[in-house]
């Protein structure tokens, strides 16, 4: 069965995001919570890149830079890969299948609207599957 539904309708919407001016200290806080594995960076609503632990190791610590004064938006990675709101769950699961991903930031025309997870979107493709027919 294929799924009419899009990704905007199994996403998280407005994601929590660090403004390109705030500070690397900041994104150590937010990652310093085991469950954030990336902060997402927005520069006006605009989707502007990714920290992780390995960015701050690299970016701040490796370099010696101070994390009270350096903003995320001059450390921050291009994501990974985006998804559009617009696809369909079933090229969705497809695609973080492929990639081999777990999260990935929904984009609509450039803009940050949500974050997709791969186990939401398992768990809804499995709801609009038909019941199995029983045999008799």
């Amino acid at each position: 069965m294929t799924s009419t539904q899009h990704v905007r309708d199994a996403m998280v919407p407005e994601p929590g995001t660090l403004d390109v001016g705030a500070s690397a200290q900041e994104a150590g806080r937010r990652l310093s919570d085991p469950a954030v594995r990336a902060v997402l960076v927005s520069d006006d609503g605009k989707l502007a890149g990714v920290i992780t632990r390995k960015t701050l190791v690299r970016e701040i610590v490796a370099t010696g830079r101070d994390p009270r004064t350096t903003p995320v938006g001059e450390i921050a990675e291009p994501p990974v890969y985006t998804i559009d709101a617009a696809l369909s769950l079933d090229d969705a699961f497809h695609a973080l299948e492929q990639h081999d991903l777990e999260r990935v930031p929904v984009v609509e025309d450039g803009r940050l609207v949500g974050v997709l997870s791969r186990s939401v979107l398992q768990r809804r493709l499995a709801e609009d599957e038909p019941p199995l027919e029983e045999s008799t």
